[in-house]
């Protein structure tokens, strides 16, 4: 094939009794039509109306029966999607121009079938015609209604039914639709099924120039995979076919529609516009953006605009003079299409688990060629598999002893054998240098020359004197010599400046000390590697108790004064008041926001609560009306379509079936968010809860230490004291009033009682007898001892 063609445009005319043979005419190649308007009266003799249109496209199909048609616009492009083409055929035209019955057919006649079920009956017929690949079919049928995605297929019993709305996904393998469903099938019947369930799920509607109007768009896809059963080749081809039957077109003048079916046409135009669009910018080669984005259908068919597949248009128009500026309309949108250019090409991927074990099989029939290379050369101990430990060993000891100078040269057989010797030279290096490093270690301390720090660290301390003392190092009466940083520069006050300034003065250095340092010891090695003299673990152990110079003597904090104690504690409402505002400010925001968080749930579940109960009534009234309209229906008599057995409902009934099935759905999602609701009601109840009852701990242990404790009790509350603030209760504290000296007899007679039962029972160690003793006065938990308790038993 091309690596571009054409899109091909065929044009089918409606049959009608009062077809237009002055206006429209049809030329002898099959391939013409012209369109001739009669000129307009009203403007005067001399005018510049255009009257006459020629329009050459790929076909014009007059009075052509449904084989005809299949034959002539899908048969090439279904077989060709079988070698891994994609293809698209539209149908495009005026409402009740014949889009659907070309796509789909009528049910009542098996010859008045259209392009979708004739597509599914020839891929099925090509799949058995070919034994030697295993073909796998999927379908899907997709909807696009007042510019929103529905499934059609969704009503299936098995399929998942999910409340996040589909959404179009462009990814590098194409444009996909998540959400979407799609079916495996295997037979032809099963393929059909799907199909007549998504035709039952169509939004039609009737107005004055079409009585089942589609009110959508339908995209339904075949997606083919496959792959050979002979051939162990990865490669695998897959394809998919997009049948498209758009929405007709209307003039809201001459369709009558209003309400909802106006709404409805007011959609399909203005995505058939963006179509339009789409298409023109297109056949324009200059043009540099397409604006796909511009509404779903065109974002949908954008791989099939342009894209990699074989793109067929069927233009359905009128053939009556009534209809003939849409059918000009029309015609032009076909000759527009015309000028686009696709680039169709096989879609080939690769089976990963496949290709392996094909890599697998290629390396056994190398490594056998290879034996026998190798038996004919006389080299029969050559081996390609991976070395084992032993080899490897040998390897190492040939490396090392060529090293030493005792081995002249190395055996290398194979590519195998080179790579390995080379890996134990890198071994060998590596080892070395680790020893050479560990011997550096036990000598010299080593040092990042990039961390200043360490550098600065490990230089500070200079060379010792008589006494084993280093030169530098701090006493109680001198200060330390260092090494100034390497980024301290001159002309700038450095924090070593300050601390040096900050730190006490005193009279005399320490005798003895010597204030030079050696040269030597000041240069700074260009390598990366600083050596600094001296047993590595003693350096360590001193720069661990040399004392930093950086640390400053830090201020203590200053005492605030303790405000003054009313004489009469407030009342604990006026004190809640003023602990909201001071102390419990943060507690009580958190709370308060909340609060507000779970009235706002609370309010949002009333309205749907409320939204429920009244969709609850309107189901039950649509109930009765249905109900009624079917007893009705059941006096006046039904009657059966052609005694197959479908009862015919009348239009309000059917009315009244779609209003109570959107009702019911209505009723669920309302209902799912209702539960949702009531979740998070429950969990911000928890969290009101948790913040009213903190809040209200917190009040009592301020109000606590505020009012009710003694002011010489406080100051064992202080930080450092023996309690911690917030922690003692207020009856434990109140007890501290007691009389020190009654307490102390108490505390007394009680100690000497423990002591007696412990030495009656065997004696305890002192530990335990303190613990005997902290446990008789209450603390630890236990609370304060009653006057004459019998004291716990103590077992030893």
């Amino acid at each position: 094939m091309d690596t571009k063609k054409k899109v091909h445009a065929y044009v089918r005319v409606k049959p009608t009794d009062d077809f237009a043979h002055e206006m429209i005419t049809f030329g002898d190649d099959g391939k013409t039509i012209c369109i001739h308007f009669k000129k307009d009266t009203k403007r005067g003799v001399v005018n510049h109306q255009h009257t006459d249109w020629l329009f050459k496209l790929d076909g014009v199909l007059r009075d052509a029966s449904q084989d005809l048609v299949y034959e002539t616009v899908a048969q090439d492009v279904i077989s060709q999607a079988l070698d891994g083409y994609n293809g698209t055929i539209m149908c495009y035209g005026q409402t009740g121009a014949g889009k659907t019955y070309t796509m789909t057919g009528a049910a009542k006649n098996y010859k008045h079938r259209g392009i979708l079920p004739r597509a599914l009956q020839q891929v099925f017929r090509m799949i058995k015609e070919r034994p030697t690949h295993a073909i796998t079919v999927s379908v899907s049928y997709l909807e696009i209604y007042n510019e929103s995605l529905f499934d059609l297929l969704s009503t299936l019993p098995y399929v998942e039914h999910s409340f996040t709305p589909m959404t179009i996904v462009e990814k590098p393998q194409g444009v996909f639709v998540k959400g979407l469903s799609v079916h495996l099938t295997s037979q032809e019947e099963e393929a059909l099924s799907f199909l007549f369930e998504g035709e039952t799920n169509r939004m039609i509607a009737s107005h004055t120039m079409n009585k089942n109007s589609s009110r959508s768009h339908c995209i339904f896809t075949i997606h083919v995979e496959a792959r050979s059963w002979t051939l162990s080749n990865e490669k695998y081809i897959t394809s998919k076919i997009n049948l498209v039957d758009l929405a007709g077109s209307e003039r809201l003048g001459k369709s009558g529609s209003d309400g909802r079916v106006l709404k409805e046409a007011t959609y399909i135009n203005k995505s058939l516009s963006f179509l339009e669009q789409a298409i023109i910018a297109l056949g324009d080669q200059r043009r540099d953006h397409i604006p796909f984005r511009q509404c779903k259908l065109t974002h949908v068919l954008k791989d099939s605009l342009g894209g990699n597949c074989n793109m067929v248009l069927v233009t359905n128009i009128h053939g009556e003079a009534a209809h003939l500026e849409e059918t000009l309309s029309s015609l032009r949108f076909a000759s527009r299409m015309k000028l686009v250019t696709t680039e169709p090409a096989v879609n080939e991927k690769y089976d990963a688990e496949r290709m392996v074990k094909n890599l697998e099989k290629e390396v056994e029939l190398l490594k056998q060629e290879l034996a026998i290379h190798d038996s004919l050369a006389n080299r029969t101990l050559v081996t390609y598999d991976p070395m084992n430990e032993l080899q490897i060993a040998e390897i190492n000891t040939q490396v090392r002893r060529y090293l030493e100078g005792t081995l002249d040269e190395i055996d290398i057989i194979n590519l195998r054998q080179i790579q390995e010797v080379f890996n134990q030279f890198r071994v060998v290096l590596s080892q070395q240098e680790q020893e050479v490093e560990s011997a550096l270690r036990r000598k010299f301390t080593l040092t990042d020359k990039s961390d200043i720090t360490s550098i600065s660290t490990n230089q500070k301390p200079g060379p010792g004197d008589a006494d084993g003392h280093l030169v530098g190092e701090l006493d109680g009466e001198g200060f330390g010599l260092g090494i100034a940083p390497l980024s301290a520069k001159p002309g700038k006050r450095s924090k070593y400046k300050k601390m040096l300034k900050a730190q006490p003065k005193t009279s005399a250095r320490k005798k003895g000390a010597s204030n030079s340092v050696s040269g030597r010891d000041m240069d700074i090695s260009t390598s990366k590697t600083q050596l600094v003299p001296g047993d590595g673990k003693d350096t360590l152990l001193r720069d661990q108790e040399t004392p930093s110079m950086e640390q400053l003597p830090s201020d203590s904090p200053k005492e605030e004064p303790r405000p003054l104690r009313p004489s009469t504690p407030p009342s604990k409402a006026v004190a809640f008041e003023e602990f909201k505002k001071e102390r419990g400010s943060v507690i009580n925001r958190i709370f308060k926001e909340n609060k507000s968080i779970l009235n706002e749930r609370s309010r949002r579940a009333s309205e749907i609560t409320q939204r429920i109960n009244a969709i609850k009534r309107e189901i039950d009234e649509t109930k009765e009306a249905l109900d009624f309209q079917k007893s009705l229906g059941e006096k006046q008599g039904e009657f059966e379509f052609e005694a197959k057995g479908f009862v015919v409902v009348d239009e309000e009934e059917f009315q009244l079936i779609l209003r109570l099935k959107d009702l019911k759905k209505q009723y669920r999602g309302q209902y799912k968010d209702l539960l949702d609701l009531r979740a998070e009601i429950q969990y911000c109840q928890r969290l009101v809860d948790q913040c009213r009852h903190r809040l209200l701990t917190e009040f009592d242990i301020w109000y606590n230490e505020s009012f009710v404790i003694p002011e010489d009790v406080m100051m064992a509350l202080k930080p450092g004291g023996s309690i911690r603030q917030g922690v003692a209760p207020s009856s434990r504290i109140a007890s501290l009033e007691e009389d020190e000296q009654e307490k102390f007899a108490q505390v007394q007679q009680t100690e000497q009682k423990v002591t007696r039962r412990i030495l009656q029972q065997g004696g305890i160690s002192g530990r335990q007898h303190h613990a005997c003793f902290l446990l008789q006065r209450g603390e630890g938990g236990m609370g304060p001892a009653q006057a004459g308790a019998e004291p716990p038993t103590v077992r030893r």
